[in-house]
This record gives C-alpha cells, sequence and structure tokens, in this order.
C-alpha cells in the first residue's frame, strides 16, 4: 500500500468513526439531535426551567436582596419571618426568613450556585477518570481490564451513600472534600458503561482498519474510538448531575456535607425541620421546592437524551 492510499483510507476512517462528513441531502447528526428532542415538549420545558435555574444561580449576587454569607447582613431580630413580611428596617422578604434572619429568597439562589456547582463539578471529575479507566480496561485488555473491572464491582458492591459518609467523616466538611466524596462515588458509573460501548466499538471495522495502518494507539483511542463512546456517557452524565445533587443535599442534610456558613439546599431545608410542626414551614419548605425543580428539570433532559441518543429507541 502507497503512502497516498494509506493517508486515503486513513481519513476514510477517521471520517467514518466521527461522523465529520455527511451525503448531500442528508441531515447533520447534531442537526438531527436537536430535532428528534425538541419533539418532546416535556423536555423542551425541562430545558428551559434548568436554564432558568442555572441563570439564577449564576446571577445570584446580582439580583439576591441579601448576601446571607455576610454576617454583618443578618439581624437575629429579623428570624422566622413570615413570607412577604418586611423587617425591621423595612425591606420585604417575599419567602421569609430562617432562625438566623437569612433572607430565605437569597439563601436558595445562594444554594442553588453551591448545588450546581458541586453537582456539575464532581461529574466532570468523575467523568474524566472514569472515561480514562475505562477505555484502558476496554482496549488494553488482560489485567489491565481485570484489575479495573474488579474496582468497579468492588466499588459499585457499595451503597454510594454509605462510602460518602465515610469519607466526609474523615475528610471533614468542605465544598472540595465533598467534591472528593462525589468523585469517589461516581466514577464507577462511568468506567463501566464507557468500557461497554468501546468492547463493541473495539470489534468493528473502522477500528481494525486504523490498527492495519499502524495508527498510534493514542490516535485509535482519542479519535476513532472516544467518540463513539460519548452518546451514553452524555445520558449518564446528566442523569449523574441530579443523583449528584440530590447526594450532596442528603449529606447536608444529615450535617455532614458543607458548614453552616455556606448553606447549600440540603442544609437549608435542614435548619428549618424543626420548626415545621410549629408552622414556620417556609424555611425547609422554600429549599425543598428549589431542590425538587432542579433535580425535576435535569431528569426531563435526561430522559430525552436518553431517547435520542439511543438508536434502539429511536422512532
Amino acid at each position: 500500500m502507497n503512502e497516498a492510499t494509506r493517508d486515503l483510507v486513513a481519513a476514510a476512517a477517521e471520517a467514518a468513526a466521527t461522523g465529520t462528513t455527511a451525503p448531500v441531502g442528508v441531515q447533520s447528526p447534531w442537526r438531527r439531535i436537536l430535532a428528534d428532542f425538541a419533539e418532546s415538549r416535556l423536555a423542551l420545558v425541562g430545558l428551559a426551567l434548568l436554564v432558568a435555574i442555572a441563570l439564577a444561580a449564576l446571577t445570584a449576587p446580582w439580583i439576591s436582596p441579601q448576601n446571607p454569607y455576610d454576617l454583618s447582613q443578618l439581624d437575629v431580630l429579623d428570624s422566622k419571618l413570615a413570607p412577604g413580611e418586611a423587617s425591621m428596617n423595612g425591606t420585604v422578604h417575599w419567602l421569609g426568613t430562617d432562625d438566623q434572619g437569612r433572607d430565605m429568597l437569597s439563601a436558595i439562589l445562594y444554594g442553588l450556585r453551591i448545588s450546581l456547582g458541586v453537582g456539575v463539578s464532581s461529574v466532570v471529575c468523575a467523568l474524566a477518570l472514569g472515561l480514562v479507566l475505562g477505555l484502558a480496561a476496554a482496549y488494553f485488555g488482560g489485567w489491565v481490564d481485570a484489575v479495573v473491572m474488579r474496582v468497579v464491582d468492588l466499588q459499585l458492591s457499595f451503597p454510594s451513600i454509605l462510602i460518602a459518609l465515610i469519607l466526609l467523616a474523615v475528610l471533614g466538611q468542605g465544598v472540595g472534600k465533598i467534591v472528593v466524596a462525589l468523585v469517589t462515588v461516581q466514577w464507577a458509573y462511568y468506567a463501566r458503561t464507557v468500557r461497554s460501548s468501546a468492547l463493541v466499538e473495539r470489534q468493528k471495522e473502522y477500528i481494525e482498519a486504523a490498527e492495519v495502518l499502524a495508527l498510534s494507539r493514542a490516535r485509535i483511542v482519542l479519535r476513532h474510538l472516544l467518540p463513539n463512546c460519548l452518546p451514553p456517557l452524555i445520558v449518564v452524565a446528566t442523569v449523574q448531575v441530579a443523583h449528584a445533587i440530590a447526594l450532596e443535599a442528603t449529606l447536608s442534610f444529615l450535617g455532614l456535607g458543607l458548614p453552616i456558613t455556606e448553606p447549600s439546599l440540603g442544609l437549608l431545608i435542614a435548619n428549618g425541620f424543626q420548626y415545621l410542626l410549629s408552622g414556620k414551614y417556609w424555611i425547609s419548605f422554600y429549599p425543598g421546592v428549589a431542590l425538587m425543580l432542579t433535580i425535576i428539570a435535569i431528569n426531563l433532559v435526561a430522559d430525552q437524551l436518553r431517547d435520542v441518543l439511543n438508536p434502539r429507541l429511536s422512532r
């Protein structure tokens, strides 16, 4: 095989693997995915709600009536005000205040920032770790596959919350520490998912063609194998964002997540739990509604992505 033919075959194999070319008149993959996703009005509502929540969280320092982390702005005399009631300085608290005098609307917006930030950052880190280990296990096989998969099996044999509780009991409280705990309990899901997809793709002709052409292992894995393993990983990552947010809220509710000076939604719910039976429902209720809407919006988007990206579920 001369050099020109070899380059031509390599380019064809790479185009087939990455899907960068399409026949004239055929819809591109990204446009098809967007069109299929837009067919579900429920998914569009979930996406719109998720975008609104994310924008509210990102712009919290500018739209919040109060900085709930600034102790100088808190007044104990304004604690447990009902929704719509004004404080002593005339400020109206539309969602009321908690037992420390924090404006609930401001606390929820700042809590969303922490919850979304912890959820997304832990998923990104866990995805990167699981992706590397899963691809290595599928491509190299042998003892590499055996070691990685046995660690994955051991990891998945324990409940996620149990592992997170043990880690946080050892590490202590803090945003970085809870991200480490969430990465530890999540990476195995990505490793198993990418290994399953990579094993299927590993047996296809374009991988064999790339190996016959003596392409480097890094190029085969990154330019050919990885792009075809991404669709199921996108679905799993979207679902795991909701799972990470819920798990962080659970840990914070139990008092092992974030410190009281940086309240997430879970900690806000925990702060008002003792006042539920005394009629001061808003301290826990409104953060619970915000957490519920966030998880529902993410799950609606994830369900539609699963239907769009899974060929077996295509209509």
